[in-house]
């Protein structure tokens, strides 16, 4: 799997997604860092078949509406730790590989629940 992390998302997830055996870049090493557009992240995620991981609501907005990004991952759990994401991404690990294999999906983690659309 591939995944390409927003720029709220640490660099120290980016960089356990790699110890882990993944495929993993963060948005503030690629287009214009932290000053890219939705739209641009989004693009780059799809043509180069990333899994976007982020914590921004316009991004699911824009996968429900424009089909854009085609695989997205949202954490909804404001401000936590690398220790509760890393255990968080752990815990759904299996659905996330699951999801992985279709050409579009949205899974969204809180704390309470966990919701995916393919």
């Amino acid at each position: 799997m591939k995944f390409l992390c927003d720029v709220h998302i640490s660099y120290f997830f980016s960089k356990y997604l790699i110890e882990c055996g993944f495929d993993s870049i963060h948005v503030n090493f690629i287009l214009n860092r932290w000053h890219s557009q939705d739209s641009e992240i989004s693009e780059y995620a799809d043509k180069n078949d990333l899994i976007l991981i982020t914590k921004d609501m316009d991004f699911k907005n824009s996968h429900f509406l424009l089909s854009k990004p085609r695989k997205l991952i949202r954490i909804v759990l404001g401000n936590i730790s690398n220790e509760d994401l890393v255990n968080l991404f752990n815990k759904h690990l299996t659905i996330i590989k699951d999801l992985a294999v279709n050409s579009k999906f949205y899974l969204e983690i809180s704390k309470s629940s966990t919701y995916f659309v393919t």
